[in-house]
C-alpha cells in the first residue's frame, strides 16, 4: 500500500491510515485501530472540506466514522452522499454509495436498515453494477453482524447467480 493511500476502482480516496486501521482491527488491536482511523478521519475531513460537492471523500468519511463508532455522524454522512448522487443519476457511483451506506448500517448495528439496502441493491440486478458480489458479501468482515440473519444468507445465495447479459 503506497504511503499516499489508494484510489480504488471507483476513484475513491482511501487514505493509507484507513488500511492500517482495518489491519489493526483484524488483529484485534483496538487502540491501534482507533489511532489509525482517527488519523484517516482528519486527512479525509480535510479533503471533504476542500471538495464539498465530491461524494467520494464524504462516503469515505462516513465509513471512517462508522469504524470509530460515531453512529449518528456516519449514518448522516452516508445518507447525504447517497442523496447527492443516487443510482438514478449515476448507476456506478450511486450503487457504490448505496452499498457503502449498507456497510455503515451494518457496522453501526442497524441490521434491518443494512439488509433493506442490500435487498434493494439485489433487486437492481438489471445490469453488471448491482451491488456487492458474492465474494464481497461472503468474505468482508463488515457484513459479520448480518451473518446470523437468514435474509443475509439469502442475499449471499442470490449473489452467486450469474448476472444476466444482453447480447
Amino acid at each position: 500500500m503506497p504511503r499516499e493511500g489508494k484510489i480504488d476502482m471507483f476513484f475513491v480516496p482511501f487514505p493509507h491510515r484507513w488500511y492500517e486501521g482495518l489491519l489493526a482491527r483484524l488483529r484485534q488491536d483496538e487502540a491501534a485501530a482507533r489511532s489509525a482511523f482517527t488519523a484517516a478521519r482528519a486527512e479525509t475531513e480535510t479533503l471533504v472540506q476542500a471538495q464539498p460537492g465530491n461524494v467520494r471523500p464524504l462516503a469515505v468519511l462516513a465509513l471512517i466514522d462508522a469504524e470509530l463508532g460515531d453512529k449518528e455522524k456516519a449514518i448522516r454522512e452516508g445518507r447525504t452522499a447517497c442523496d447527492m448522487l443516487p443510482p438514478t443519476k449515476d448507476a456506478l457511483d450511486g450503487v457504490w454509495l448505496m452499498t457503502n451506506l449498507a456497510r455503515i448500517y451494518s457496522l453501526t448495528g442497524e441490521k434491518d436498515l443494512a439488509l433493506q439496502k442490500l435487498e434493494a441493491l439485489s433487486e437492481r440486478a438489471s445490469g453488471p453494477i448491482n451491488g456487492p458480489s458474492y465474494g464481497e458479501l461472503h468474505l468482508n468482515p463488515d457484513w459479520d453482524p448480518l451473518r446470523v440473519d437468514p435474509r443475509f444468507e439469502k442475499l449471499i445465495q442470490e449473489s452467486k447467480k450469474p448476472v444476466p447479459t444482453k447480447l
